[in-house]
């Protein structure tokens, strides 16, 4: 199985999309200026202490206060208070902790009111994006993750992922964490990890470790609301928690971000340098690899199956529900049992898949079609687990109930992605009226006579949509685009893009830079 993952730069931020098998599995935004993402460590100050949700409101720099449970504090609290408050003094204290005295847990059952008054100082960390009208969600339990591990400060355990199963090699990582984890540190080993040797442990362990002291180090001037340690960018967290031997090539279309990509991958996996690429081709990198088309036929609210059936997915602000169709399924097999739990088995593979896709959270309900046996009912709920363990996100399952309905909960930390599949029409403005005598045909054309005869170009690309090159190269020797070589004497390169609606059009010059056309 292989695994590709293709970056595109644009002006607003990058587009990043993993391949699996050539197909789009998930689909990430990173937008330039991009704050409050999971795992960033902010100085925030205490704006309100609400004892009704036993909880305060966090100024961190985002337009709304961000919320800070009482849970959320951790046990750990009181040494990272004491420890913060000690850095702010710029007191000399130790920033690998090594001589730093804990203090004791703070009560699972206490009221933030005791613990917090307006305009308090405290180290907080994003655990989930802001979304929709809501602020960020906060947390005081720090934590610092790696490709193998994840470093957490003023603790002195040791957690091995669950997903570990052999119990010597659970043994062997155990043993190995507690003699080289620095005092005051815990460490939870990643899933990643399994089978490592101590020197990658080792570097990945020291790697972290600097992140934090460099980090306090950036706390000792820090003011309210600044950023003191930062979490990557998502094509790096996705790379440092999925990149192993089925990762194919890494395909990026912009130098800067090429070379970033490359150094990374040289400091956490030297072997897989080689297959970081930079895309070198006239056509748009999406376009290239088909992605384009895939993302508009993804992310609508009917999403066919490759058999017949077809998903209805919809939207609200308390949960997602998926209905489950068999479509011209239902004509093909006898048998109705088996044609209900074919097609729920081919469901339960693209749910999975746009879960992880639409970055889907909080509750789901899935309406599967209605089958009678017990037995296909468990195949279908151990078939769904099964397709989530690939998922990076938390999940929980429940069995199907007699109604035939599944519940999902899976984990929230930033607003679901969506596309929008609908477009304006660019020809009338969502009039429904078009003048009958434009004919975007007729203004391509009469735009290049302008750029060739008026302007002066030597070499012309117009990039539309694929129903338009097929219209203007239709017939080959005898196609419009060969009449244009022998009434202006140059060839004029058509370039496919989908992204385009139908009735859209651009013109660049030999530069790549988009020309200024007659209205």
């Amino acid at each position: 199985m292989s695994n590709e993952l293709i970056i595109n730069s644009t002006q607003k931020g990058e587009r990043i999309v993993l391949l699996k098998n050539k197909r789009v599995v998930e689909y990430h935004i990173e937008e330039k200026d991009n704050n409050f993402t999971v795992g960033d460590i902010y100085l925030g100050t205490v704006k309100k202490v609400v004892q009704g949700l036993n909880a305060a409101f966090i100024d961190v720099g985002y337009d709304k206060d961000a919320f800070l449970h009482y849970l959320d504090l951790g046990p750990k609290f009181s040494s990272l208070n004491t420890f913060t408050k000690d850095v702010l003094a710029k007191k000399n204290v130790p920033y690998k902790l090594q001589d730093f005295k804990l203090k004791p847990e703070i009560n699972k059952l206490g009221k933030i009111s005791s613990i917090f008054s307006r305009n308090n100082q405290v180290l907080v960390q994003v655990i989930k994006e802001p979304i929709s009208t809501k602020g960020p969600r906060l947390s005081c339990e720090l934590s610092l993750a790696g490709r193998y591990l994840v470093l957490v400060p003023f603790s002195s355990s040791v957690n091995i992922s669950k997903k570990i199963t052999n119990k010597e090699e659970r043994q062997r990582l155990q043993r190995l964490m507690s003699s080289i984890k620095p005092a005051n540190f815990g460490i939870i080993v990643r899933t990643n990890a399994e089978g490592k040797e101590v020197a990658e442990l080792d570097r990945d362990l020291k790697s972290l470790v600097e992140i934090w002291v460099n980090g306090m180090k950036s706390l000792r001037d820090a003011k309210p609301r600044d950023k003191i340690i930062g979490e990557m960018d998502r094509a790096s967290s996705i790379l440092r928690d999925m990149l192993n031997e089925s990762f194919d090539s890494i395909v990026v279309d912009e130098k800067t971000i090429h070379g970033d990509i490359k150094s990374y991958i040289r400091k956490i996996a030297p072997d897989k340098e080689k297959i970081v690429k930079l895309h070198a081709g006239k056509t748009k990198i999406f376009e290239h690899y088909q992605i384009e088309k895939q993302l508009k036929l993804l992310f609508g609210k009917s999403v066919s199956l490759p058999k017949g059936g077809y998903l209805i997915i919809e939207h609200t602000e308390a949960l997602h529900v998926i209905d489950v169709n068999s479509g011209n399924k239902s004509n093909v097999e006898q048998d109705q049992e088996n044609t209900a739990l074919n097609v729920n088995m081919e469901a339960a593979k693209e749910i999975a898949r746009q879960l992880r896709l639409r970055d889907m959270g909080g509750i789901i309900i899935i309406d599967f079609i209605d089958m009678k046996k017990v037995e296909n009912k468990r195949k279908v709920y151990e078939f769904v687990k099964e397709q989530l363990k690939q998922d990076r996100s938390k999940s929980t399952v429940l069995p199907l109930t007699k109604f035939g309905l599944m519940q999902i909960t899976r984990q929230r930390v930033r607003p679901e992605m969506n596309i929008t599949t609908r477009e304006t029409c660019a020809s009338c403005g969502g009039t429904g009226k078009v003048e009958a005598t434009i004919l975007v045909s007729d203004l391509i054309e009469s735009n290049l006579e302008y750029v060739l005869n008026k302007q002066n170009e030597k070499k012309v690309t117009i990039a539309l949509h694929p129903y338009l090159y097929a219209y203007f190269t239709k017939g080959g020797l005898m196609s419009k685009r060969v009449r244009w070589l022998f009434k202006y004497g140059r060839w004029v390169k058509l370039l496919k893009d989908s992204a385009l609606p139908l009735a859209s059009f651009k013109f660049y010059n030999r530069h790549s830079e988009e020309l200024e056309l007659q209205q």
